[in-house]
């Protein structure tokens, strides 16, 4: 059987309508962030280049394309909140991704309610049903093979306190699929959600 590859070099372009490297990497959870300025603006905004990366502490990280007003403030103020961006919370993450002026609240702009964190001076988005206080643990630009130092910001923070919906937690367990979140899938305008119809369940070899 004759197998066709379509293969390219990044650096010479990949001659496609549209880049498939976010297509392929994918679906990833959006990285929903929140913080506030120096000056008390708040802001909010999806990242898709998100993830956590460690279990005890727990560490989250995301990724700016440029240094953005959410890199500037969690660098300055050492502070951020994660929050679950849910299907019924779609539209509402899709009006933060809009380029405004920092002094734009963007809670406002979606119509989302700022909800007081604990720990952190950032506020939690009160409609979104998990959210994670986090303190900055490292901040970085990242850097080409070659070297180079890219516009391109890497901020991980330590979860310092976790907010669930109780109604997710079913015995003492999280129910990811209740909680309908959604995932960025690449393409110019791709997402993704979960249900109980993609679970199915894998033990272990010991």
């Amino acid at each position: 059987m004759t197998t066709s590859i379509h293969s390219y070099e990044p650096r010479l372009g990949h001659g496609l309508a549209h880049d498939p490297f976010n297509s392929i990497v994918g679906p990833r959870p959006i990285g929903w962030i929140s913080t506030c300025g120096l000056s008390g603006v708040l802001n909010l905004a999806p990242y898709s280049f998100f993830n956590a990366f460690n279990y005890v502490p727990p560490i989250i990280g995301f990724s700016s394309l440029g240094y953005k007003d959410t890199v500037r403030n969690a660098i300055e103020t050492g502070e951020f909140v994660w929050n679950l961006a849910t299907q019924d919370l779609a539209e509402a993450m899709n009006q933060t991704c809009a380029h405004v002026a920092p002094e734009v609240d963007e809670f406002a702009l979606a119509g989302l309610s700022p909800l007081p964190s604990d720990l952190v001076r950032a506020p939690r988005v009160a409609q979104s049903p998990v959210s994670f206080e986090c303190k900055v643990s490292q901040h970085m630009p990242l850097r080409s093979a070659q070297g180079e130092e890219l516009n391109t910001w890497m901020v991980f923070g330590e979860v310092v306190k976790v907010h669930i919906d109780s109604a997710l937690l079913q015995g003492g367990i999280y129910d990811t699929a209740a909680a309908r979140p959604i995932l960025r899938g690449g393409g110019p305008s791709d997402y993704f959600s979960i249900g109980p119809e993609q679970l199915f369940r894998m033990v272990r070899p010991r």
